[in-house]
């Protein structure tokens, strides 16, 4: 598998320091408000990433972080007349709801900063002893930007260019512009933790440093988050742990694109702001899941209620193509039909051909740095063809492609292992999309249904010409009516 390595600025193979193990840790939330969708998008990226390296045989230890203590929690509690504590908790339990829905697996361990300060303080004295930081008489401790030769690796910038439009704000006892906080000294009201400099709390680069050393050996093998922590947070991240340790702090640095709402950047000043619970309350959780992962995971990302629908309508495809599959096999997982001659998808032998090279392509493309748009694109054609094979009754009849549709379904659990997505039996979810697109039109479904039975009923009479006026009415309500050998379906479009 290659990923891209922001350190690096190039795909590089994975290898794992510890062979057999991978380490994982990602930045968290802040836990002060509700996760909006570009938190969701990061949170469902190294989902799969995780859910791809066990794939191919790796044990991983996944560590995603909360911090639990921060400028905007404090105030928060203060507007509120509650405590910092109280906020957290309710913001870290409304994350795991909404990511639960969209079915993020949760890390093998979840640190919050409240819970690491000793490890945070140790960190802190280690770099003061080292020459790497320093106190002032204000009890805040700074690290020393200047005393770590690499700082700028990996976003690219460089110390002399930032100084220069740098200023030290009245008040500050900084050395230099650059330096950065490591602890903050106590202000009234807020809550503190004793150190070695006084009453009072980590700065937020701090926190990372020592809770992903605390969980997990170094070097890490992956570090990552969103591409907006590349700098300063994880600049500064490595320039504090190596400087502290001596040592690498982490191997591959992955991070992913940013959301995007109507081509706007997202913020509450522009009313555009998604919350992942608001998406939620007329979007089925996997159409979510599915649209974040139709962009490669380091593209930009837009999203818009077109964008939405044309995910919905997809996986409203493929759950067609899953359910005509289901009913197509047999008990014993074998095709219904299997008599045979050997025609591929344009006449020729082709079809257990392309088959194999799609079957194969899915998954090399999820190796290509976790490209998960193109090897949704593969599973898409995959289906597209296993479908053109059994609504054509010349295709089906081939030998080379009459078992193209069981072995489809067997690497149905592949996909839904990796995506987290394809997970519901195909009929619920059909129907459950039917009649939440009816909802969101005022399409009253138990009307439908009446007249769909009164056309039944008509048709059976062979009143085709009230038959006739009925579907045109359904369809004047925005209703598609399908007839098969089964009976009759309706459908919103």
């Amino acid at each position: 598998m290659q990923l891209y390595n922001a350190l690096s600025r190039k795909k590089e193979d994975f290898i794992p320091v510890r062979p057999g193990k991978a380490s994982v840790y990602a930045c968290g939330i802040t836990a002060y408000d509700y996760c909006h969708i570009g938190h969701a998008r990061s949170a469902v990226v190294f989902d799969v990433l995780v859910r791809r390296l066990e794939q191919t045989g790796l044990d991983v230890t996944f560590v995603r972080n909360f911090t639990d203590v921060d400028d905007k929690i404090i105030k928060r509690a203060a507007g509120e007349g509650t405590t910092s504590d109280a906020v957290a908790e309710r913001f870290i339990r409304a994350f795991h709801e909404d990511m639960d829905r969209l079915n993020v697996r949760r890390p093998d361990a979840e640190p919050r900063a409240t819970r690491y300060i000793k490890a945070m303080t140790q960190l802190c004295r280690t770099l003061v002893d080292k020459g790497h930081a320093y106190a002032v008489p204000g009890g805040d401790v700074y690290f020393r930007v200047r005393s770590f030769a690499g700082y700028g690796k990996l976003s690219g910038r460089d110390p002399d260019e930032l100084r220069a439009g740098a200023r030290v704000a009245p008040g500050e006892e900084k050395e230099d512009p650059l330096d950065f906080t490591l602890w903050k000294s106590a202000k009234p009201g807020e809550p503190a933790w004793d150190s070695p400099w006084g009453p009072g709390r980590p700065g937020w680069h701090i926190e990372c440093s020592a809770m992903s050393a605390q969980e997990l050996p170094l070097p890490l093998d992956i570090h990552g988050g969103g591409q907006d922590l590349i700098f300063p947070h994880h600049e500064n991240e490595i320039a504090q742990s190596e400087a502290a340790w001596g040592r690498e702090f982490a191997r591959f640095w992955v991070h992913n694109g940013l959301v995007r709402v109507n081509s706007e950047k997202m913020s509450k000043s522009l009313n555009n702001f998604k919350t992942v619970r608001d998406i939620l309350v007329d979007c089925p959780p996997e159409v979510l899941r599915y649209f974040l992962l139709t962009r490669h995971y380091r593209s930009p990302m837009d999203f818009s209620a077109e964008a939405l629908e044309d995910a919905e309508k997809n996986l409203r495809r493929i759950y067609e193509t899953l359910d005509l599959l289901e009913r197509t096999l047999g008990p014993a997982g074998t095709p219904v039909d299997s008599s045979g001659g050997g025609v591929g998808p344009d006449g020729s032998e082709g079809a257990t051909q392309e088959f194999e090279r799609l079957a194969a392509a899915w998954e090399a493309a999820l190796d290509d740095d976790l490209n998960t748009a193109a090897s949704l694109g593969h599973v898409n054609n995959l289906l597209h063809l296993v479908q053109r094979v059994l609504d054509d009754k010349v295709l089906r009849a081939g030998a080379g492609a009459r078992h193209l549709p069981a072995r489809a379904a067997a690497l149905l659990p592949a996909w839904q292992a990796v995506f987290g997505i394809f997970l519901l039996p195909p009929r619920q979810f059909l129907e459950d999309l039917k009649r939440l697109r009816a909802a969101r039109r005022r399409i009253d479904a138990a009307q439908v249904e009446a007249m769909l039975r009164e056309r039944t009923e008509a048709r059976g009479r062979k009143d085709f010409a009230a038959a006739d006026r009925l579907r045109a009415a359904l369809a004047d309500l925005g209703v598609e009516v399908r007839d098969s050998a089964q009976g009759s379906e309706w459908d919103v479009p």
